[in-house]
């Protein structure tokens, strides 16, 4: 995923040090918001900002290769004119929440719930 710019900031050096641990540690890892749930209780957290477009890297960087795609495609949506009814409903298919799928395409969530059957 490369280095990401919270990784440079004074208190993600300082955690990192008081653990022994660089950012490319095996044993580092950067998860979304939304991921809580993966990490083991016991496991030590530091919640960091992510500018949007890091959060977006992370994002994909963990979500399985057949969401990512779909992912890409509705990140492109602002250019398509036409079918993008198929394209939101091939991203819900895939597992794609429709409140993030609103948010890649720009589309208004109402028109994007409408399509959950």
């Amino acid at each position: 995923m490369g280095l990401l710019e919270c990784a440079e900031t004074p208190a993600v050096h300082g955690w990192l040090q008081a653990h022994g641990a660089s950012a490319t540690s095996e044993q580092v890892r950067v998860l979304p918001a939304e991921a809580q749930s993966l990490i083991p209780a016991d496991a030590e957290r530091l919640p960091v900002p992510l500018s949007e477009e890091e959060t977006l890297r992370v994002q994909q960087e963990c979500a399985p290769q057949s969401v990512t795609d779909v992912e890409a495609e509705l990140l492109e949506f602002r250019d398509l004119t036409q079918d993008w009814q198929a394209l939101v409903q091939r991203a819900l298919t895939a597992g794609i929440p429709a409140a993030r799928i609103a948010r890649l395409t720009g589309l208004d969530p109402q028109d994007v719930g409408r399509l959950i059957v």
